[in-house]
């Protein structure tokens, strides 16, 4: 469920295909994101996932969809 609603926000954000993204797909090096990327997309996990703004610290770890995936679940379930 956590995985589908990101693939979307994330194919959006980026211009890919849902099909395309991964456990494994590399933020920086898969989606060419940069730091401003980083920051709209934490916005829209805010929102959509209703969790606290991300911190910095936080965000620096997220390297891959599955990390993303992971901080997520440790978010929504608390």
């Amino acid at each position: 469920m956590i995985f589908n609603k990101l693939t979307e926000l994330l194919a959006e954000q980026f211009s890919v295909e849902p099909e395309s993204i991964t456990m494994d797909t590399s933020f920086e090096d898969d989606l060419g994101a940069d730091s401003v990327d980083i920051v709209e997309l934490s916005m829209g996990l805010e929102e959509e996932f209703g969790i606290e703004e991300m911190s910095e610290d936080d965000v620096a770890t997220i390297k891959t969809v599955g990390d993303l995936v992971h901080y997520l679940q440790g978010k929504v379930e608390e």
